[in-house]
């Protein structure tokens, strides 16, 4: 399956809107924990395989692929990184971190 990308139809939507795109793109396994675990700086297949308990090597290759091909990451000298497009994603991300543990504060507040 192809990379998601704007201006094509991509899977629960005919439109090719860039949000559509990027829902896909995002939604898919590992993929926001991959772009979470370069939050820091650049990251090996190894190092990244370690901290992701569950995720086989072919699922990653396929993810790192396809987020390299949506221009979110690449490759340095010490592993994959965030290019800085990627990095603006993780900062639309990091309100969703500030919000889950928000989240769980409020729910271990209820029990």
């Amino acid at each position: 399956m192809a990379s998601p990308r704007p201006g094509r139809p991509v899977r629960g939507s005919t439109t090719g809107r860039p949000l559509m795109a990027a829902l896909d793109l995002l939604g898919r396994r590992w993929t926001l924990r991959i772009i979470w675990e370069l939050r820091e700086g650049p990251v090996g297949a190894r190092a990244l395989l370690a901290r992701c308990t569950g995720l086989s090597s072919s699922v990653l290759y396929q993810r790192l692929a396809e987020l390299a091909e949506a221009g979110v990451i690449a490759t340095g000298a010490d592993g994959y990184l965030l290019t800085p497009l990627g990095a603006k994603l993780h900062g639309a991300i990091a309100p969703l971190d500030a919000w889950a543990d928000e989240w769980a504060e409020s729910r271990s507040a209820a029990d």
